[in-house]
C-alpha cells in the first residue's frame, strides 16, 4: 500500500500571539506574545487583518466608531485611540452603508497615524487593544428598525437652512462671555427647534411611509457623569425622546424622531458647554469670596443646573405646542390641524420603541448634591441660560 504523508499546519506567529496574550491578562503573557510579534517582521499584515475582523464584530454586537472610540479612551491611552481609529479606517471599505450618523463618526474619527515606536511596545500596545475589543459585550442595535434605503436617502439630503441656523445661534451661545447673550442666542435656538420638530411631525404624518422613531448614543464623559446624564435626560424628555443611561460604558442611549434626535444633540452638547463656562465663573466668584470650591461644589452645581435647565425646557416645549396647536386650529382645516393627535403618536411610538430596546430599567438618586452654594450658583447659572418659547411665527 502507498504511504501518504500528511502535514501538520504549525499555527502562525499571530495565532500564537493571539493564543498567549488574549485569554490571559497578566503582564507576563503579554510580553511573550509582544515578543514573539516583534521578532517576525512578517506577521503585520496577519496582525492587522485581525484588528480589522475584532472591529467588524464590534459593529455586529451593536458597537458604531464612535462607541469604540470613547470605550478605548476611557480605558486605555491615546496610542491605543490612534490604533483603533486606524483599525476603523481600514475596515469602513468593507463596511455596508450604515446611514449618516455613522459616516458623520467616521469623519470625527481622530486624526494621524499612531506613533510609531520599537517593535515591542507597538506590538504591546496592538496586544492590550485587542483584549479591550475581545471583551466587548453587545449593545443594543440603534438600527434595527431603520432600513438601510431611508439612511440612503438622509445621506443625499443636505442639512436643511434651519439646523445651519440653529447650530450657528449654539455656536455663538457658547463664545459669548455675556450671560444674558447668552441667554437670549440659546432661546433662540430652542424656538427654531420647537418649529422644526413640529414641522417634520406634520410632514411624516401625511407622508405614505411614516417615519419610524431610531436611536443615537451620546458620550457622558466623567467627571460629574451623572449630573450630565440627568441634564441629558432633561434635553431629551423636552425634544420628544427618551433617554436611557449606561454608566458603565459612559453613555446615554437616545430613542426619538430624526428631527428631535437632532435637537438633543446639539442642545445638550451647547448646555453643557455653557454650564461648565458658568461653573468655572461661579468658582472664580467663591474664590475671591475666600471660600475654597470643591467636587462636591462642582457636582452640585451642575446637578442644580440640570434640574432647573430640565424645567425651563419643559416649559419651553409646552407653550411652543400650544401655540403651534392654536396657529394650525386658526387656519384651514385639514391633516395639518391634528398636530396634538400626532404627537401622542409620536411619543407612543418612541415609548415602544424604547421599550422593545430597554425591556429593563432601573432609577437611581443622584450622588453627592451637598454644596448649598453649588446649588445655589447652578440655578441661577441655567436661570440665565434659560429656553423660553418662540415668539409667534409672523
Amino acid at each position: 500500500m502507498p504511504w501518504h504523508h500528511r502535514r501538520v499546519s504549525t499555527p502562525s506567529t499571530v495565532e500564537r500571539a493571539l493564543r498567549t496574550a488574549l485569554y490571559d491578562t497578566t503582564d507576563a503573557t503579554l510580553d511573550t506574545a509582544a515578543s514573539l510579534l516583534a521578532a517576525d517582521p512578517a506577521a503585520d499584515a496577519g496582525l492587522d487583518a485581525r484588528g480589522r475582523e475584532f472591529v467588524a464584530t464590534a459593529w455586529r454586537r451593536g458597537w458604531q466608531p464612535a462607541d469604540l472610540v470613547r470605550i478605548v479612551r476611557r480605558e486605555l491611552d491615546d496610542v491605543h485611540v490612534r490604533l483603533a481609529a486606524a483599525l476603523i479606517r481600514a475596515q469602513a471599505p468593507h463596511d455596508r452603508p450604515r446611514g449618516h450618523r455613522w459616516a458623520a463618526q467616521l469623519d470625527a474619527l481622530p486624526a494621524g497615524a499612531p506613533p510609531r515606536t520599537d517593535r515591542f511596545s507597538h506590538a504591546t500596545a496592538v496586544l492590550e487593544l485587542y483584549r479591550l475589543l475581545l471583551r466587548l459585550p453587545d449593545l443594543e442595535p440603534l438600527d434595527a428598525s431603520a432600513p438601510d434605503t431611508s439612511a440612503g436617502a438622509r445621506d443625499a439630503r443636505p442639512e436643511s437652512r434651519t439646523l445651519g441656523r440653529i447650530r450657528a445661534l449654539l455656536a455663538k451661545a457658547e463664545a459669548t462671555a455675556y450671560p444674558e447673550e447668552a441667554e437670549a442666542l440659546s432661546a433662540k435656538a430652542q424656538e427654531l427647534m420647537a418649529r422644526y420638530s413640529i414641522d417634520a411631525a406634520l410632514l411624516s404624518a401625511r407622508a405614505a411611509a411614516p417615519d419610524a422613531p431610531g436611536a443615537c448614543r451620546i458620550g457622558v464623559e466623567p467627571p460629574y457623569e451623572q449630573a450630565k446624564a440627568v441634564l441629558l435626560d432633561a434635553v431629551a424628555a423636552a425634544n420628544h425622546c427618551r433617554a436611557v443611561w449606561n454608566e458603565p460604558l459612559g453613555f446615554s442611549t437616545v430613542v426619538g424622531f430624526e428631527a428631535d434626535l437632532e435637537a438633543v444633540e446639539l442642545l445638550y452638547t451647547s448646555l453643557l458647554v455653557q454650564a461648565e463656562a458658568a461653573m468655572t465663573r461661579a468658582e472664580a466668584g467663591q474664590r475671591a469670596g475666600g471660600r475654597k470650591r470643591t467636587k462636591t461644589f462642582r457636582q452640585s452645581f451642575l446637578a442644580a443646573y440640570a434640574h432647573r435647565a430640565g424645567t425651563r425646557l419643559r416649559a419651553a416645549e409646552q407653550a411652543a405646542v400650544k401655540e403651534a396647536a392654536e396657529e394650525q386650529a386658526s387656519g384651514p382645516a385639514g391633516p395639518a390641524a391634528d398636530l396634538l393627535p400626532v404627537l401622542a403618536s409620536r411619543e407612543a411610538a418612541v415609548t415602544d420603541r424604547l421599550e422593545r430596546m430597554f425591556p429593563e430599567t432601573t432609577t437611581t438618586r443622584l450622588r453627592g448634591v451637598s454644596d448649598e452654594a453649588g446649588w445655589a450658583e447652578g440655578t441661577r447659572a441655567a436661570d440665565r441660560a434659560r429656553l423660553r418659547s418662540r415668539p409667534p411665527l409672523p
